[in-house]
């Protein structure tokens, strides 16, 4: 059993997620045009850094697209990816998300599903990136049975959801447009779950909140429902990543500089390399998925 001291923060976030993308101008209309998020910053590379678009809302970044033509499409079998899920504060905001991906890439859906705590619909980016995109219920409609959290996988209609949540957002467009948006939670695909578990909950500090799904384990900081995920369904057995197009980081957020300096003890202890540039703390999981935490 951990103790407090072997956790993450309760109030740790996640932040962008980072694709390297062979087509950046296509990429770029994806996000902005079909997911409704807004070009934040737009860098056009040079001295050996690649061309980015950074999108988000408000002042928040969620996804930043790195430029990387040389590189080749990952394997469907490898370790990366599965999903960037994107938190919407509201289901018309969502509503308004879901619809813009349908009209412009409809065949870029791949699913619905409410999970009780959750609803999701899930899309393919043009280069084969998973994305979730959903909306959570109130913490105190959740339930949990000897420290899991309930989820399940039910049906969910995305036209009845449209119809019921659509009318809000076409009422007040602009304001949909600028509703907040976070990244709500990161999956990715490994090579084996007690591998995951071990880096995941006893090194880097999150708890298990489900581990009862097949080939797939869930965990979070302060009882979220899941800020991270790994499974096996497309990747059992995978190795180490090789450099490739797709996954190029994720960011985790702490609230202070002492929970970074505490993360940073606990990796080392572990044995965990970790590169600290006295902003950000830098370090690879067991599939060389790359992971950056800084304080919020």
């Amino acid at each position: 059993m951990s103790t407090n001291a072997d956790l993450l923060a309760a109030d740790t976030r996640m932040g962008a997620v980072t694709l390297r993308v062979a087509d950046l101008d296509a990429m770029t209309a994806y996000y902005r045009d079909a997911v409704t998020l807004t070009v934040l910053a737009a860098e056009p590379g040079g001295d050996g850094r690649p061309a980015t678009s950074i999108l988000g809302r408000g002042a928040t970044p969620i996804v930043i697209l790195e430029h990387a033509p040389e590189l080749r499409h990952a394997g469907p079998r490898e370790a990366g990816l599965f999903h960037t899920a994107i938190l919407f504060e509201t289901e018309s905001a969502l509503a308004s998300a879901v619809y813009g991906v349908a009209s412009r890439y409809p065949g870029s859906f791949t699913g619905s599903a409410d999970h009780l705590v959750s609803k999701a619909f899930y899309f393919t980016d043009p280069e084969g990136n998973g994305i979730e995109l959903y909306w959570d219920r109130q913490r105190t409609e959740w339930s949990w049975t000897h420290g899991q959290i309930d989820m399940a996988t039910l049906a969910l209609d995305p036209n009845a959801f449209l119809r019921d949540h659509l009318g809000e957002a076409a009422a007040s467009p602009e304001g949909t447009a600028a509703a907040p948006a976070t990244v709500g939670h990161v999956h990715l695909s490994v090579g084996d779950v007690p591998s995951a578990r071990r880096f995941y909950v006893d090194q880097l500090g999150f708890e298990t909140t489900a581990d009862s799904w097949p080939q797939a384990l869930f965990v979070s900081a302060g009882k979220y429902h899941h800020h991270m995920a790994m499974n096996t369904w497309q990747s059992a057995g995978a190795g180490r990543r090789q450099l490739a197009l797709g996954l190029g980081l994720v960011r985790l957020e702490l609230p202070t500089p002492d929970d970074l300096g505490a993360l940073d003890e606990r990796l080392r202890h572990h044995g965990v390399a970790t590169a600290d540039d006295g902003r950000t703390l830098s370090f690879e999981d067991p599939w060389a998925n790359r992971l950056e935490v800084r304080v919020a």
